[in-house]
């Protein structure tokens, strides 16, 4: 478990944010950093075929052990933090043999980490949690999964008395902006399946998540002096009043929960003569989802119907589908791994995901792709934490993953 730890927090401490403004891939130069990092901790424990390609894709491979036939699977994990929160400077803080109480992140700035807010917290008592010192995220999201996924590969390479079949092992840039799948080589990485280690608590194993579009929105007004505007200025910022109060307050993020899908304005800014709105629209049902992008330009249209033709203008642009319906087709590979965490006394939470994850436009690039625990909660924020036995049982989830693989498919 040291070395577990100690990899995590050499991961941690490299600012590896991302940006969603950015053209390039990775979206900023710092991703390099890591991505050159783990391409040197891969070779130092012997995997094969270690490379990082022109876009800061890092492929590894881990060859069979056993003369049997046995599947290609891959575990693949991001190395970006959120650009919503500092990933600069991150100072983790221990607390061993946690017993329930509050944890003061930050005095100054009057950060407390408390069960009464978060009472998850309360799962964890006895354990050892690593948090931030309120000045940045932790960045367990998702450098938990990529310092397990080592971890598991060195515990195998180290102990060759567990067969497995071919392992293929995936590192990416830019997840946290969405396209941490894009430029992704599928069929460079030549597996049958893989394994996001891209989830929170213990257990979670998921392989349904929202379908997903992003809607940029402009409302052009008219900028008249106030004292001779009447019959002529036009307020953009009150147009645009008219266009948020059109959708149902119910289906929002803060009003719905498991398969209840929504409409989020996530961003605004404007004047009088342009404002501009951003939403991400989002559903699990594909037809719900469809309704919901129609509903979203019928409002549009009732506008512009009302105010006059240009002015609302939308872009509207799918992101994401919802993976389940290229995974159901193949359950065994979801199968396999509730099998290992019953084996290791873990409980399976199989749930839909309320939100997305590189595994769901993986899947729909050919290579299956649930997502599994990798133990962090609190993500893209200050209140960050990870439980390292967590982490631990992530790790000894993917070891036996591999090795159920080969005992069950061998051929």
């Amino acid at each position: 478990m040291e070395k577990l730890i100690e990899r995590f927090i050499k991961y941690i401490k490299i600012d590896s944010q991302s940006d969603p403004n950015s053209t390039t891939t990775p979206s900023t130069d710092k991703q390099w950093d890591i991505a050159r990092v783990l391409v040197e901790d891969l070779k130092e424990i012997g995997m094969q075929d270690v490379e990082i390609d022109s876009n800061g894709y890092v492929y590894a491979t881990l060859p069979s052990n056993t003369d049997k036939d046995v599947p290609t699977i891959g575990f693949i994990a991001h190395y970006d933090t959120a650009p919503d929160y500092s990933g600069a400077n991150v100072n983790p803080q221990f607390v061993n043999n946690y017993d329930g109480s509050d944890i003061v992140l930050n005095k100054e700035k009057g950060l407390i980490l408390s069960p009464s807010y978060f009472p998850e917290l309360k799962k964890y008592i006895g354990q050892t949690l690593i948090h931030t010192d309120g000045n940045s995220l932790l960045g367990a999201d998702d450098k938990a999964g990529v310092a397990e996924i080592i971890d598991a590969m060195d515990y195998l390479i180290k102990h060759p008395e567990i067969k497995h079949g071919r392992i293929r092992v995936g590192f990416n840039p830019d997840e946290e902006i969405g396209l941490g799948a894009h430029k992704f080589d599928v069929e460079k990485f030549d597996a049958d399946w893989a394994y996001t280690m891209d989830g929170s608590a213990v257990g979670e194993l998921e392989y349904e998540n929202f379908n997903a579009a992003g809607a940029k929105v402009k409302i052009n007004g008219k900028s008249v002096h106030p004292g001779y505007a009447k019959n002529k200025m036009i307020n953009s910022m009150l147009i645009a009043a008219d266009f948020i109060n059109r959708f149902p307050k119910n289906e929002t993020p803060e009003t719905t929960e498991a398969y209840e899908g929504f409409f989020h304005l996530h961003n605004m800014k404007g004047d009088v003569e342009l404002t501009e709105l951003n939403y991400i629209i989002r559903d699990h049902d594909r037809d719900k989802f469809e309704a919901r992008k129609k509903f979203f330009k019928q409002v549009a249209d009732d506008i512009n119907e009302k105010y006059g033709a240009g002015t609302v203008e939308v872009e509207l642009r799918d992101q994401y589908y919802n993976m389940r319906e290229k995974i159901e087709p193949v359950m065994h590979v979801v199968d396999i791994v509730e099998e290992a965490m019953k084996d290791l006394g873990i409980k399976p939470i199989i749930k839909a995901i309320r939100g997305g994850t590189d595994g769901a436009q993986l899947s729909f690039k050919g290579l299956p792709c649930p997502n599994v625990f990798a133990g962090g909660l609190n993500f893209h924020g200050p209140y960050e934490f990870v439980p390292v036995e967590s982490m631990q049982k992530a790790r000894n989830l993917i070891v036996k993953v591999v090795e159920k693989t080969a005992q069950k498919f061998a051929k």
